[in-house]
């Protein structure tokens, strides 16, 4: 016989279950609409796909690319669901989260000396995201709903997203600092100003004389994974790349980036690293793409070299933007590695003769 006696602390304990499913924590989410630890998004060309709207998708679980499950624009897509709580929850309006939207590239006058920089962050007081990408006018305004933009349809796009414990936005928010992005949409209510001093001030452009012309730091994701963050600021005065990055890491670079302004800058080999210019990324055989139809931001070490680290930003390796702020964030996962530096099927020569080293012929 079923014992009355049980059932009031069975209903509590029910009940707080679904309390807890209907008030998920802040996190990137996947197709499925389960929080993850980090994933990360390739957004197809339009012409590869159709529509402009298909993407490859990878996150801990996926062993390298796969299929994105559904349109990018669809709100229960990993990005979207990601976004969610900025578009729909009720945690914005009583001031229980903090955000920060920024792009170069919005519906706003962005400053032309601000960095060349677009990102997302959101957060509670137990954890939240960083959501990197090179999507121009992308997100919407929080007042607004989601919905992926039409000048992000036509080229390739990238998307990093990781979920943070708490104590690392103390980080997050000085790389902002550097990267002195144009934030065109933010709340950072008590007791987060106080507490994140350096992400409120990066939110409400407060002038900040910074230490250094650059700035790379450690950040461990909530469930204990290593990325550095690498941000510039606009007196470094240098491409991020090849004035920092190989250098860093100790190896050639093979590095896609925005190739089609004025100012974008060839193949680098004059220095004790390279940086070669991808050319041609391919998926497979019916989703391949010159550079001249890609906006993602990234960069893998060189094949060969046994250094395995991969990054995904938001500049580009551009003449103009030596001189803006701007970053990117590596993850040494070799599957990350091996999925990235498989897409490099051609690339640009140096311009200069490399008879000192021996390099890898594009």
């Amino acid at each position: 016989m079923f014992n009355s006696g049980y059932w009031y602390p069975l209903a509590s304990l029910i009940a707080a279950c679904l309390l807890s499913s209907a008030t998920a924590d802040i996190s990137c989410y996947n197709n499925d609409g389960q929080p993850v630890d980090w994933f990360i998004i390739y957004k197809l060309p339009k012409h590869v796909s159709g529509s402009g709207y298909t993407y490859m998708y990878m996150d801990p679980s996926t062993n390298g690319w796969e299929d994105g499950k559904h349109s990018i624009n669809d709100s229960n897509a990993a990005v979207g669901k990601t976004l969610e709580k900025l578009y729909k929850g009720t945690e914005r309006q009583t001031g229980e989260i903090a955000y920060v939207l920024y792009n170069d590239q919005s519906n706003h006058k962005p400053n032309r000396y601000g960095g060349h920089t677009k990102g997302v962050v959101i957060l509670d007081q137990k954890q939240g995201f960083w959501l990197v990408h090179s999507t121009p006018h992308f997100p919407p305004n929080a007042s607004e709903h989601y919905n992926w933009p039409r000048s992000g349809l036509k080229n390739g796009q990238s998307l990093l997203c990781v979920t943070y414990p708490y104590s690392q936005f103390h980080d997050i928010g000085t790389q902002l600092l550097y990267n002195n992005p144009y934030v065109y949409s933010y709340s950072v209510p008590p007791p987060f100003n106080t507490d994140l001093v350096n992400l409120n001030k990066a939110a409400t452009g407060e002038p900040v004389e910074l230490p250094n012309r650059k700035r790379a730091v450690n950040l461990t994701s909530a469930a204990g994974k290593r990325f550095i963050s690498f941000a510039k600021c606009r007196k470094f005065g240098d491409d991020l790349y090849s004035g920092w990055v190989a250098d860093f890491f100790q190896s050639d670079l093979l590095a896609q980036t925005w190739p089609n302004s004025a100012h974008s800058l060839p193949s680098n080999c004059s220095t004790d690293y390279a940086v070669y210019n991808v050319r041609t990324t391919t998926f497979n055989t019916s989703a391949s793409f010159k550079s001249s139809e890609d906006h993602s931001k990234w960069c893998v070490t060189m094949p060969g070299t046994g250094v395995k680290w991969t990054c995904v930003g938001d500049i580009n390796r551009d003449a103009a933007q030596e001189h803006r702020g701007g970053g990117t964030i590596c993850t040494d996962d070799p599957v990350v590695w091996d999925s990235f530096s498989s897409l490099a099927t051609s690339l640009q020569s140096c311009a200069c003769s490399c008879t000192e080293k021996e390099r890898l012929k594009p």
